[in-house]
């Protein structure tokens, strides 16, 4: 996150290979839940990532895990009324197009913060805490893990899927993942 940041991470370029991280889409249908990998371009593209998560044409709950860079986390859940997102650090967006998309999808300004200083800024978290409350977590407590900061991404969205019942189908899942 924010105290993580390395001094020269930017991925404006949104080349994959300069990305570390991971894209699962986790589906819940008749009770039962899968996890399985998003494509690499998941990583670098909002709507690469949308994509992928409604080709999956399932009738029950369907979203994705972004954990780009092993910086922060996005959460994309497609939905008819809208895309739901949330970052867990608003001020990616200031070296990563995929966290500005996010921004811009939410009609958030991008934080105007000089990235030399970046290092020196507390991250915050942006969009529906709510997103996923109908699967067993509610915003308070999506809320208590994003607050803290000083885990990384992978072991907030560990918490998460804990909290919603596919931990054992994500660490599965991350696995059988290259690394």
């Amino acid at each position: 996150m924010g105290a993580q940041r390395a001094n020269d991470n930017s991925a404006s370029a949104g080349s994959m290979e300069d990305l570390d991280g991971f894209g699962i889409a986790v589906v819940r249908e008749e009770g039962r839940w899968t996890c399985t990998p998003l494509t690499g371009g998941a990583l670098t593209s909002l709507r690469g990532a949308e994509k992928e998560l409604l080709e999956l044409r399932s009738s029950g709950a369907v979203f994705g895990l972004l954990d780009v860079d092993e910086e922060f986390f996005v959460i994309v859940r497609p939905a008819p009324t809208g895309t739901r997102l949330l970052i867990s650090d608003a001020t990616a967006a200031i070296d990563y197009d995929i966290a500005a998309d996010v921004l811009d999808a939410l009609n958030v300004e991008i934080p105007d913060i000089d990235p030399d200083e970046l290092d020196d800024v507390e991250p915050w978290e942006e969009g529906d805490l709510g997103l996923l409350s109908d699967l067993g977590l509610p915003d308070a407590v999506l809320g208590v893990i994003l607050a803290e900061t000083d885990l990384y991404p992978d072991e907030q969205l560990t918490m998460i899927a804990q909290r919603c019942g596919f931990e054992s189908e994500l660490s599965a899942t991350l696995d059988k993942l290259p690394r």
